[in-house]
């Protein structure tokens, strides 16, 4: 028995030629494999998943084990998002509720080194910030400190996923404020920049101009200085 791990786009994996080389030669029936895949990974569209294949070379035979995604996965299914920010501390890119919070920690609970389910919270609480995703509309750090403080006891104990339209609507008009905050503030930084650009040029263009101002007069000096001969001539 040979274990074979791939890293799959869930519900969408093609044929190539990693997968080929790892099965043809064992006889695998790689088509039916990728049936058998996309249809166990297929709640995780849009992410990439963790599989691992458990192949008998004898028998032709394989089982099909689904891992769960990684967290920074996961969060960003919850806010929607593709990309992670590149620069966290200007920029955020999603804000999700405690239950979506609680829902990935749930996913990924069995597979942390986390003591406890608090810890583990914690942990996700770690990767939003790294992302520069909001959680309840506040930034980690300060909803680490009101978690702390016992306010999300409720829904922590509960370990409720579910979150309720309107607040999910809240949270989404929320971030929408943000967004235009710092598309407004991302705008102001680029014209700035432009001017400063700006008058760098104009500064390097006056140089060349005023040393040729400052050459003028010299060059009338030896002029000036032959009428004076000239006249002695005559």
């Amino acid at each position: 028995m040979a274990t074979i791990k791939l890293l799959v786009d869930g519900g969408a994996m093609k044929p190539g030629p990693a997968i080929a080389q790892q099965l043809g030669p064992m006889g695998i029936n790689i088509g039916k494999v990728i049936s058998e895949v996309n249809t166990a990974t297929s709640m995780f569209k849009g992410m990439q998943v963790p599989v691992n294949l458990d192949v008998d070379a004898k028998t032709k035979s394989f089982t099909v084990k689904v891992l769960t995604p990684s967290v920074s996965a996961l969060i960003k299914k919850e806010a929607g998002i593709e990309l992670a920010s590149g620069e966290r501390k200007k920029y955020q890119v999603g804000n999700i509720s405690i239950e979506q919070l609680i829902s990935v920690t749930n996913q990924k609970f069995s597979s942390m080194l986390a003591k406890d389910f608090r810890s583990a919270l914690k942990s996700v609480i770690g990767s939003c910030m790294t992302m520069g995703i909001l959680i309840e509309s506040q930034d980690p750090k300060e909803f680490l400190q009101n978690l702390e403080a016992g306010k999300y006891d409720k829904e922590i104990k509960a370990k409720k996923t579910d979150t309720d339209p309107k607040k999910l609507k809240e949270l989404k008009e929320y971030f929408q404020q943000v967004q235009t905050k710092q598309q407004a503030a991302k705008k102001a930084e680029e014209e700035a920049k432009a001017a400063e650009e700006a008058a760098k040029a104009a500064a390097a263009t006056a140089k060349p101009a005023e040393g040729a101002a400052a050459a003028t007069p010299a060059a009338a000096t030896p002029a000036a200085t032959a009428k004076p001969a000239a006249a002695a001539k005559k």
